[in-house]
């Protein structure tokens, strides 16, 4: 099969990586989980005639209805497809919805049953505390396996899930309230419900508010954008960032930018986008996207760098080991010389490999033209340069504002 056909075929079927198996694998077992916690208590509310057990049995088929959800959801969202060429994503984010209302239900039928049920007395056996214990032990065991798998694939839907496996527990727990006090005489689960519905709600409403944030393409957090920002501008060819957007979809990132860059070879500026994209990949957990728009920096200026001799007034012999730099900013066009300012070089002492840190600093200070006392050598420094686009003209032995005037009248900086 050909690699064409073998793309399009991926595309269709899904993703097959383990962290997409995984999640498929934790929404079976959801759907098993529930269905044993529905088959136990629907035994226990028939067999006792407890209301809260009936109540119990009812969050039970919800969460039946939420596992089934999550198992279409976490299997859809892995799907391209031509309609939705941008994949199906986001199906997680809307199982998340509809489980948060759901927990919702939850926390209202609680209240209902904890405010408004006739009294009744049940047939309570001390049988049917240990079957709510282990209805309550099987699902917080299940979430904690299922939340750091969600998080760790970064899946809303699982850990929406696993949240509403906790909010069972505790439901759980207002059923054994209820039973315990029933054989002791003690009714303590009417206020119980009223305190765990307001846990219920609240984790209801963070489920509801971090899935509507994602549907409503909310942007990434400020940490992780900000992290990006540090990674583009680290780069010594960028010289500015003038967009930078990023937002989720499902378990995954989208990310767009158009950042100016010195240089103005095309080649060139397509090798620094790829860069950029493979750093923000290895750095950012869950990128699906990376789109990066390049274009060249436009000044109405150039810069030239010339490393100063001892006197600081001619150009050094030594380029590498010269101790201060003179950066000129010029305006070919009018022949004039805007402003000077001398910085000193923070590689003068360094060793190996000082030549390729000092063409990445001069890049870093926008320099687009070198001048040297003699031709350089091949070597890590030249060649570093030469990548950036940072131009070489070799000077003459007058002072350095003669030198720079004499290049600008002779076109060198046009």
């Amino acid at each position: 099969m050909s690699a064409e056909l073998t793309q399009q075929k991926t595309a269709v079927t899904g993703n097959t990586n383990p962290a997409n198996r995984q999640s498929v694998l934790a929404g079976w077992l959801s759907l098993a989980v529930n269905v044993a916690l529905l088959a136990l208590n629907l035994w226990m509310a028939a067999l006792s005639g407890s209301l809260a057990l009936a109540a119990e049995t009812t969050h039970n088929l919800l969460d039946l209805l939420a596992s089934i959800a999550v198992l279409v959801g976490v299997t859809l969202s892995q799907r391209k497809v031509r309609a939705f060429p941008y994949g199906l994503y986001k199906v997680e984010n809307v199982v998340a919805v509809f489980i948060a209302l759901g927990t919702f239900f939850t926390g209202y039928e609680i209240a209902r049953e904890a405010l408004f049920a006739a009294q009744r007395t049940p047939d309570v056996r001390p049988l049917m505390l240990a079957g709510v214990i282990l209805g309550a032990v099987i699902p917080l065991v299940f979430s904690y396996y299922e939340l750091r798998l969600g998080r760790r694939v970064n899946s809303p839907s699982l850990i929406a899930d696993a949240t509403e496996f906790r909010a069972h527990v505790l439901s759980s727990g207002v059923v054994f309230a209820a039973l315990a006090g029933q054989l002791l005489g003690w009714p303590l689960d009417r206020p119980a419900a009223l305190v765990i519905v307001l846990w219920i709600a609240y984790a209801g409403w963070k489920m509801l508010r971090d899935a509507m944030r994602v549907l409503l393409d909310a942007s990434i957090d400020a940490d992780t954008m900000n992290l990006i920002r540090q990674l583009v501008t680290a780069k010594p060819e960028v010289t500015q960032v003038k967009s930078l957007t990023g937002r989720n979809s499902g378990r995954y990132r989208f990310i767009e930018m158009e950042v100016a860059l010195s240089v103005d070879d095309l080649k060139q500026a397509h090798e620094i986008a790829s860069e950029i994209e493979a750093q923000i990949r290895s750095e950012i957990p869950f990128i699906e996207r990376v789109l990066v728009h390049t274009e060249p920096a436009k000044r109405d200026f150039l810069r030239i760098a010339a490393p100063l001799s001892t006197d600081g007034v001619s150009v050094a012999e030594n380029f590498g080991s010269a101790e201060r730099f003179a950066l000129t900013d010029v305006r070919p066009a009018e022949g004039k010389i805007l402003k000077q300012e001398i910085l000193t070089n923070p590689y003068a002492q360094e060793g190996k490999g000082r030549g390729i840190l000092l063409a990445n600093w001069l890049k870093t200070q926008g320099v687009d033209l070198v001048l040297i006392s003699e031709p350089l050598k091949p070597s890590g420094l030249m060649y570093a340069l030469q990548a950036g686009g940072v131009r070489l003209e070799q000077a003459g032995s007058q002072p350095l504002v003669e030198i720079i005037r004499s290049v600008i009248k002779n076109g060198a900086v046009s």
